[in-house]
């Protein structure tokens, strides 16, 4: 899934946007995403708070990311120099990524980089998520939702299954438990529109 953004100002204007298979390399990248995500300021902030994507967790799952690369995307990843040094090497900026779970079926990860809100990032990883659960034979993936972030999934035709009560410390809040349905080729799918937010299952 390759395609080209246009937006002027957001450090990814012309850059070419991919999603490949996440390394063990992406680890402290993807680690760096997620803590620095603003999605979880505030109350939100015990959920990720010393949370680490690891190598061993990329190697387990199905692990995607979305990336720009060209110029444009070398030297500016996350604002901070650690974060450039990273883009730099690769030549590429990392603008979100996914986890699938095949056993059972869940979008146990899903986040999209601050600087890469509305540009769709969040809406083609579901589509990249779906393709994939496709061909595991899936029919459905769960997805127990950062709270924000319900709407997004309903928006890309995810339906509300119930809700997962909070567990305290590290979740004070109730979430939203949803279905992803996992529709055979050919089958029509749910409206897809609207904007991607930043998203943590």
């Amino acid at each position: 899934m390759v395609s080209r953004v246009t937006r002027v100002g957001d450090g990814v204007a012309g850059a070419t946007v991919s999603i490949r298979r996440a390394t063990a390399r992406d680890a402290r990248r993807l680690t760096r995403l997620v803590r620095g995500s603003r999605a979880y300021e505030g109350p939100y902030a015990p959920m990720i708070a010393g949370y680490r994507v690891g190598p061993d967790y990329i190697e387990t799952h199905r692990v995607f990311v979305a990336v720009a690369t060209g110029a444009v995307a070398t030297g500016q990843a996350a604002g901070n120099a650690e974060a450039d040094a990273d883009a730099a090497r690769t030549d590429e900026r990392l603008l979100g990524f996914y986890a699938l779970v095949l056993d059972p079926p869940e979008l146990d990860l899903m986040f999209v980089a601050d600087v890469a809100q509305g540009l769709g990032i969040g809406r083609r990883l579901v589509e990249h998520m779906t393709d994939e659960a496709r061909g595991a034979g899936l029919d459905a993936v769960r997805v127990v939702s950062h709270p924000p972030a319900e709407g997004f999934y309903r928006s890309v035709g995810a339906r509300r299954t119930g809700t997962v009560a909070a567990n305290p410390p590290a979740v004070m809040w109730d979430r939203p438990e949803l279905e992803i349905p996992i529709p055979a080729v050919g089958v029509a799918v749910a409206d897809r529109r609207g904007s991607g937010g930043a998203l943590l299952s």
